[in-house]
This record gives structure tokens, sequence and C-alpha cells, in this order.
């Protein structure tokens, strides 16, 4: 049987150090609305949305220009039954030299088609990642979520949902 874990990756013109710097950085690509420490490992941190998402992170890997991961702890969703669809799913993002390009492999481990957020949560991180997270490597500026203000591919999240 093949992975079925969410992924995504990309191939932007800056040096391993730059992505990694951007990725430990949640505050600036995915939501100002992260509190915690995020770039030391066993750190915990949370993140919310509203009411509709609210989780709790632990840094359990960190290695310097490679990888980046996170254990969901705790989850939050207002629009599934099964509230623990993301409990001990693992985010992972690898970084990797391409030549004179850096790869970003971002990969939801448990992430999966069956759960009932799977379509949503992967909309939303396909833009977080392929858009804020590569904007803010390239440019030094990412599109986090900015409070209570919505972002396009949240928008399409919801919209389905009604």
């Amino acid at each position: 049987m093949e992975n079925q874990d969410f992924s995504t990756s990309f191939l932007v013109a800056k040096s391993a150090g730059e992505a990694y710097k951007a990725i430990v950085d949640p505050r600036a690509w995915w939501s100002e609305e992260i509190e915690g420490t995020t770039d030391e490992i066993n750190a915990e941190w949370s993140y919310h949305y509203k009411d509709l998402h609210r989780c709790k992170m632990k840094v359990v890997e960190l290695i310097p220009d490679k990888r980046v991961a996170w254990l969901v702890t705790e989850n939050y969703f207002n629009f599934v039954q099964d509230q623990n669809e993301w409990i001990g799913t693992r985010v992972i993002l690898d970084i990797s030299e391409e030549g004179d390009q850096t790869r970003v492999r971002f990969t939801h481990e448990g992430l999966i088609p069956k759960y009932e957020c799977y379509e949503i949560c992967s909309n939303a991180w396909s833009g977080y990642v392929n858009n804020s997270l590569r904007q803010l490597i390239e440019t030094g500026t990412g599109m986090p979520n900015r409070g209570q203000e919505i972002t396009s591919h949240e928008q399409i999240g919801t919209e389905s949902n009604q």
C-alpha cells in the first residue's frame, strides 16, 4: 500500500539556511496567533483560529538546514466529529539542496484521505506551504493568518463545510 500522508513540495532559489530560518518561525507563514516557542527542541506551542481550529504542537526534531518536525499533542476542529484525527500526527518539513536551489518538502504524517478533515486540511496546508512559506523564504514576508482575518484558503475550507 502506498503512503497516503499529505505531502507537498516546492523549489526556491535560496539557501537551505534561509529555508530553515523561515520554517522555524510559523508565525511568519502560518498564523500570528501562535503562542509559545517554535525553534527549540521539546518546546511546546499552540495555534488557534477563532473557534474553527486549535492545536498544540511539540517540537520533536530540529536539524538545522535539514529538518523540522512537530508532534500534534492536542487538536480541536469545530467541523469534524472525530476530534482525534490530528492527535499523534507529525508535521515534517524536510530541506534539501538541489543544485543551486533548495527543496522544501512538507509532510503531514498521519493526515490521510480517510479523515473527515482531509480535504479542508490538505487545501489549507497547500496554501500555507506553497504560497505563504514559499513567499516568506523568497521575499522575507509571508502571508500568515492575521488575528481574526480569514485568508483565501481558509475561506475555501469554510465554504465547503457549510
